[in-house]
């Protein structure tokens, strides 16, 4: 299965929800996703979907952790997320995942929504998350590995 992401103004996004596609905001900018096919005049990112829980729908803040990952790398990368413990799915407030591998580019995008901003930042403070992430920054961590990452990830968040 295939999503597709659409970055532009809030005015715009408009026209794209009257056409099924999910339209979140923060402030000027917004995003728009399909988790269907897209015709190519909509401009959107395509990525293949390589892990899913929940409805998008369901939550009403979204996070977008945007991770840039080399070629060499891809397989390490997605073998992290694919052995995952899946924590995050059991946390209060949690209401979809997506791993997005990128279908044009060189960023993967883990998509997590929320019931709100809140839930989300109570995950980051839970022993889950710390659990989850207990390897970053040692010498097991990925994020130690040469050649894996060709510039900082960052995090984009929207909300309904």
């Amino acid at each position: 299965m295939k999503l597709y992401k659409w970055l532009g103004n809030e005015h715009e996004a408009l026209a794209l929800k009257n056409k099924g596609w999910f339209v979140l905001t923060n402030g000027s900018e917004a995003t728009a996703i399909h988790e269907q096919e897209a015709s190519a005049d909509d401009q959107a990112e395509a990525y293949e979907i390589l892990d899913q829980k929940g409805r998008l729908e369901d939550g009403g803040f979204a996070v977008f952790n945007n991770i840039p990952v080399t070629d060499e790398g891809r397989e390490l990368f997605e073998s992290r997320f694919q052995n995952r413990a899946g924590l995050v799915e059991k946390e209060p407030g949690f209401a979809a995942i997506r791993i997005l591998r990128p279908l044009d580019s060189d960023t993967y995008v883990i998509l997590t929504m929320w019931e709100d901003e809140s839930a989300f930042t109570n995950w980051q403070s839970s022993q889950a998350y710390s659990h989850a992430h207990k390897k970053r920054g040692t010498s097991e961590g990925i994020d130690k590995r040469p050649n894996i990452f060709p510039r900082p990830s960052f995090v984009t968040t929207y909300s309904k």
